[in-house]
């Protein structure tokens, strides 16, 4: 179909432009008036809809469309719904009261993409920065059920919890980053401005220092003299992670190496599993089939790894194979999980357990965090330790064994 620029007015006079796709222009002004607008001009053009274009510079200044907003749009366009509101007007509403000037633009291009004849989910599906896969398959669920507004306000529980996690994940990461920040800052320092300055002192001893104390100059010479070359092997050495990690295996290797991790691996196991078990508790009862809910909550746990694991279970799962049979060959539940799954299978209520079985997740990444700091502390402790040690060897030593050269005199 054709697309049509146009020019109106709103319910407040004010001036709406924009672009859209329709049979004719008779059929663009019914779309305009019938969402409350009053069309002034509309000419062809073979632009299709692009909402608030942008010059390059508003485009790198703009805030960005955070999480939170989609949270707030569900709970919003769920309470819209549920009052019997129109979803046209709903949106007309939300986009005029959205304070995120960003999203605010999405809004309505998805106001538009309704106009020109596509469902909801479709429009979502044109931003997939903000809308993930996840989000866009309940929408169109819903659509599909007609149970769309109860599958806005199980999305922003999901997104509730998924924020939490984030959040709490920060919250206990922030202090063993700093220490880790300030050792490195503080080796940096000693290394260009300390150890040349005892370097001077030691060379008027006219005698051979120490090891500890050679592999310190050695070092901070090195430093000194070749920090452009450091530098550069830094940065390329991130590139060629980032990289490597972008690449379908490197994303593979790394998010299984992570789970690996001392300490942390446990908590990012569990918080990805929680995910997981809450996404399919979702999708179950919305009515999404098994293999279809699998093959959606796979792309939604951030971990290629346990991905993978996810689908192979679809997989057997579409063989025939029951659920216990599938998670126990990923290798990826504790004994406790596989037990509740098989009673939610034998019993029915698989999407009851899969909700019990997040809320356990959940309870233990909430513990593991809540003690993650005095579990990482011995470590920082013992680090810092073996730091002072080695910097007090190295720079004191020499001048111990001048002192004592200078009694013995």
């Amino acid at each position: 179909m054709p697309f049509f620029a146009y020019k109106a007015r709103n319910a407040r006079g004010e001036l709406v432009e924009g672009v859209l796709e329709s049979a004719d222009s008779g059929a663009v002004a019914s779309q305009l008036f019938n969402s409350g607008i009053t069309p002034i001009h509309i000419n062809p053009t073979s632009q299709p809809a692009q909402s608030g274009e942008m010059t390059w510079w508003k485009k790198f200044t703009e805030p960005k469309v955070l999480s939170l907003d989609v949270q707030l749009f569900s709970r919003q366009l769920y309470t819209l719904l549920k009052s019997g509101v129109p979803i046209m007007r709903g949106l007309a509403g939300l986009q005029e009261s959205a304070i995120n000037k960003s999203f605010a633009r999405v809004i309505l291009d998805l106001r538009e993409s309704l106009d020109g004849g596509r469902e909801l989910s479709a429009a979502m599906r044109r931003h997939p920065d903000i809308f993930s896969t996840f989000y866009i398959s309940m929408v169109r669920v819903g659509e599909m059920t007609g149970q769309l507004e109860d599958i806005f306000i199980r999305l922003y529980a999901h997104l509730e919890f998924e924020r939490e996690m984030k959040e709490r994940v920060k919250s206990a990461l922030r202090y063993p980053t700093f220490v880790m920040i300030a050792m490195v800052l503080a080796m940096a320092v000693i290394n260009i401005f300390v150890i040349p300055a005892f370097a001077k002192v030691f060379a008027g001893f006219n005698a051979e220092l120490p090891l500890m104390t050679r592999i310190l100059l050695g070092v901070s010479n090195f430093t000194v003299e070749y920090w452009p070359v450091c530098l550069f092997a830094l940065i390329a050495s991130i590139v060629a992670f980032k990289t490597y990690v972008g690449t379908r295996n490197g994303r593979y290797q790394w998010d299984k190496m992570k789970l690996k991790i001392p300490i942390v691996g446990r908590i990012i196991l569990k918080g990805t599993l929680a995910r997981f078990a809450r996404s399919f508790a979702l999708s179950s009862k919305s009515g999404v089939p098994i293999v279809q809910a699998l093959n959606v909550v796979s792309q939604t746990v951030d971990n290629s790894y346990i991905s993978v694991r996810i689908e192979q279970m679809r997989d057997g799962v579409e063989r025939g194979e029951s659920i216990l049979r599938t998670a126990v060959v990923a290798g990826i539940f504790t004994p406790v999980v596989l037990q509740m799954i098989a009673v939610g299978e034998e019993s029915g209520e698989l999407d009851d357990l899969m909700d019990e079985i997040a809320s356990m997740y959940e309870r233990d990444v909430e513990y593991e965090l809540k003690t993650l700091s005095s579990n990482i502390e011995p470590i920082l402790i013992v680090g810092l330790g073996v730091l002072v040690l080695v910097l007090a060897l190295g720079i004191f030593l020499p001048i111990w064994d001048l002192g004592k050269v200078a009694l013995k005199k």
